[in-house]
Formats: C-alpha cells, structure tokens, sequence
C-alpha cells in the first residue's frame, strides 16, 4: 500500500471519531513513519521497536497541571510498515490502523495498557 493510501486511512480513522474526542485533540500531531527514530528506540529492546505499530508521545490529558502551556504538540506515529506487514488486504490494513490510532489516542486521554487490557481493547 502507498504511504497517500495509508495515511487516507488514518485520516479516516481520525474523522470517524466521535467529535467529543476530536475536539480534545487540538494540540495533537499524529504522524506516519517508516520506522522509529533512535530517539524513539531509546529504552527499547530492537524487537520492540521492530514491532511496533503506534507511539504515543506526549502528556497525557490526566496528567497536565494548570501549568500545562506553551509546550510542542503531543505526537502519536503509525508505523506504515509495522501495521501493514501483519495485513492481508487493504480491509485488514484498515481495521489495524483505526485500531492503533484508537489505542494511541487512549495514551493520550490517560488509558494505559492495564487499563486498556482490562476493557478488553486487545
């Protein structure tokens, strides 16, 4: 799949989102990438990073003082390579990137992974 047909189906998954949820996300950058940067890979096993389909990178909402301003926008990336190898059809690509950016954009409304294990996310 073309990075222009990956990233319509990001933006797809995004405009999809209930207008509740996409009026919080004002101060969010959602990026694709090939793979992640070292900076990105910092901390983190060369599996991990090989397998990885989504980053949240930011403070959550949950977490931000009254001081919270003036700061770079939150990010989250999809990662075009990661998501698709593990995709049959464009169907399936689909259904994976709404379901990454979905579990990204739960990082950024306070939902760690516990959390998003106990709702049954996974």
């Amino acid at each position: 799949m073309m990075r222009r047909d990956f990233e319509s189906l990001v933006e797809r998954a995004l405009a999809d989102l209930p207008a509740m949820f996409r009026a919080r996300l004002g101060n969010v950058e959602v990026l694709v990438a090939e793979r992640p940067t070292p900076e990105q890979r910092a901390g983190m096993s060369l599996r991990r990073a090989a397998e990885l389909l989504g980053l949240y990178e930011g403070t959550p909402l949950t977490e931000r003082g009254a001081d919270h301003g003036m700061v770079e926008p939150d990010r989250i990336t999809l990662f075009r390579p990661a998501i698709l190898a593990m995709c049959r059809d464009e169907a399936e690509a689909e259904a994976e990137v709404r379901r990454t950016v979905l579990h990204e954009l739960a990082h950024h409304f306070g939902i760690d992974d516990d959390r998003l294990h106990e709702l049954g996310a996974y």
